[in-house]
């Protein structure tokens, strides 16, 4: 028997398919109502969009990218994030040179090579949310009361956590003390750190080694060593979040897992899905879409993980929907697949298209969690009627087929 892939689930079970389109409802809900609009991107792309954009330097694409060479001879790899290929494409419409304001969803499957485990799979999928065109901190705070907003409404409890990775003003100077810090314990480091501080040191921060973390605690921290605009928007990110009565913690090593970020950073937490705790993260990307070959315009976006939320969200008691149609006799098969098809037109409705007992259909209307059970036996056919039971209500009535 051929099996699925390690890593690579099939969204089957009735509770978690459930779980998955209710997430998908309600981010796509909160989204539209920020201003934003549905977008799509190709899952196979050239791997030099990501090696450029997530950062050689990066796990993703020094260990975790499924990349090959395809028949036509190109180096391509199935994308590992979302952002790279929204940008790809917002450059590619030549929206970079259109100006203006553009703001973008989605939600798909990822795919990174790594030891599967609870809540991070080979194949994974997220939603995702990208700005571009508004340099102001006030669309940060946005960014961040859509998650908070989307997390309400799934009744997910968070941890949000803050920093800012400043600008090209601040960065440099910072990024030369925290070298000299690294060498100065660099024969406790581990290899992965080691390669870093060659390749972007700001990243050792991100590292999840416990001895490496120890050392850091004791490394500069970017947040002391901002410019005067990068700390003016980081406390005016913090009042407006404080206005808006959304809590945050300051975490000065949280630099992200992409290399594309610069000033707010930001990542949601929850406490009840073990070790990988961060369920949505992101923060502004203003030198991304240069990075790319485009116009230099500034962005902002976020990403979440559906199945590291899944088990965490309160669905809602589940309603009756929608009509059940059944045949009694062989012979009403035919009228009640023609009923069914015109109650489609404004209703949802499911027939069966074998003829059963009453108790039989009443059975599998409830089974499918239907309002409606209508039913056409020989009476029926004979007087031009449909038996319908409200199995909500509990009633039943006997209704002429023409006003069904």
């Amino acid at each position: 028997m051929i099996k699925s892939l390690r890593g690579m689930n099939d969204i089957l079970d009735e509770n978690e398919y459930k779980r998955f389109t209710y997430f998908l409802d309600v981010a796509t809900d909160v989204a539209k109502k920020y201003g934003f609009h549905y977008i799509e991107t190709p899952l196979l792309e050239e791997t030099a969009l990501f090696k450029r954009s997530v950062g050689e330097s990066s796990d993703i694409v020094g260990k975790e990218m499924y990349q090959f060479i395809d028949k036509g001879e190109n180096d391509v790899c199935l994308r590992p994030e979302g952002t790279a290929g929204v940008v790809r494409a917002f450059i590619q419409k030549k929206l970079d040179k259109a100006g203006g304001i553009h703001r973008f969803f989605y939600y798909g499957p990822m795919f990174r090579y790594e030891r599967p485990q609870k809540g991070r799979l080979r194949e994974f999928h997220q939603f995702g949310v990208e700005s571009f065109g508004v340099a102001s901190v006030y669309e940060d705070a946005a960014m961040i009361m859509m998650v908070a907003d989307i997390l309400k409404r799934l009744g997910i409890g968070y941890r949000l956590q803050l920093n800012s990775l400043g600008d090209t003003n601040c960065m440099p100077q910072y990024r030369d003390n925290l070298v000299s810090f690294i060498e100065s314990v660099e024969d406790d480091i581990c290899q992965d750190c080691k390669r870093r501080k060659e390749t972007n040191p700001i990243r050792v921060l991100d590292c999840k080694n416990e001895k490496c973390q120890s050392l850091y605690e004791n490394a500069p921290k970017l947040i002391n060593a901002l410019c005067d605009s990068c700390e003016n928007d980081f406390e005016t990110l913090k009042k407006i979040l404080d206005d808006n009565g959304i809590t945050y913690e300051i975490d000065t090593n949280l630099v992200r897992g992409l290399d594309y970020y610069s000033k707010t950073a930001f990542e949601f937490v929850s406490d009840n899905i073990g070790s990988q705790s961060a369920i949505a993260g992101g923060g502004r990307y203003d030198r991304l879409v240069e990075f790319l070959d485009g116009r230099p315009t500034p962005a902002v976006g976020f990403a979440m993980g559906i199945e590291r939320l899944l088990e965490l969200i309160d669905m809602p008691e589940e309603s009756r929907e929608g009509y059940y149609l059944g045949a009694m006799d062989n012979e009403a098969i035919d009228t009640i697949v023609s009923l069914t098809h015109k109650k489609r037109a404004s209703d949802k409705a499911v027939c069966d298209y074998k003829a059963k007992n009453l108790k039989n259909h009443l059975k599998s209307a409830d089974k499918m969690n239907a309002k409606y059970c209508c039913v056409i036996g020989t009476n029926e056919m004979n007087e031009g009627t449909v038996w319908v039971k409200d199995l909500q209500n509990k009633t039943e009535s006997i209704i002429k087929r023409e006003d069904f």
